[in-house]
């Protein structure tokens, strides 16, 4: 399941579409843009606009377009993402091996010399594709949180796994993340979260 190193690797893969122009749109499954106002008409926002930048904050892929608009790609439990018909990762977890044209959900075709595709394939149908997603409801970053951060978002009397899974607390640590994480810190994940001394916090 795509967690934060999952989703950074798609980060890198996506850096190739930076500077290309969107040609078209789309959307075979409107069930992954359910949270896109139904009165928004995708093809006609985002055709014509160039990509200028990629980002990654947690689980979300973002997508920077010029005039303004970022499109966010979540990739549920099954999801990856396909750039010019090259997988960010070989296999998920839990997902299937083989990939199927059925599969792809969303479709960024691209204009000019390189041509090509960004895709959303998720067999499972969890992924998200959103416009302009309020990161300000994601906590810091799992790759670059601070001491000081963590501590913060561990200031609960909920379990220690559930807390780190939490995204508005910390964005990008999935259950197997946690798992690995506590494990090798040695930390039961029914702890309660705020019960770690500052040594634990630091482990």
């Amino acid at each position: 399941m795509p967690e934060l190193v999952e989703v950074e690797q798609y980060r890198l893969l996506a850096e190739r579409v930076g500077g290309r122009r969107v040609a078209s749109v789309e959307v075979p499954d409107p069930w992954v843009v359910r949270d896109v106002d139904p009165a928004v008409d995708l093809g006609a926002l985002l055709s014509g606009r160039r990509v200028t930048a990629v980002r990654r904050h947690g689980k979300l892929l973002l997508l920077v377009l010029d005039g303004g608009s970022t499109l966010g790609l979540r990739f549920g439990m099954t999801g990856t993402l396909l750039v010019d018909d090259a997988p960010g990762v070989d296999r998920l977890l839990y997902s299937p091996a083989s990939r199927h044209e059925r599969w792809v959900r969303f479709r960024l075709r691209f204009a000019g010399p390189e041509d090509g595709a960004l895709a959303l394939h998720d067999p499972r149908r969890l992924g998200r594709v959103l416009l302009d997603p309020d990161e300000g409801a994601l906590g810091p970053d799992a790759a670059t949180v601070t001491l000081a951060q963590l501590g913060r978002a561990l200031r609960s009397a909920a379990p220690l796994k559930a807390r780190l899974q939490d995204q508005s607390k910390l964005a990008g640590v999935g259950n197997l993340m946690a798992d690995e994480v506590l494990w090798r810190a040695g930390l039961s994940p029914h702890r309660r979260a705020r019960c770690l001394s500052p040594a634990d916090v630091r482990r």
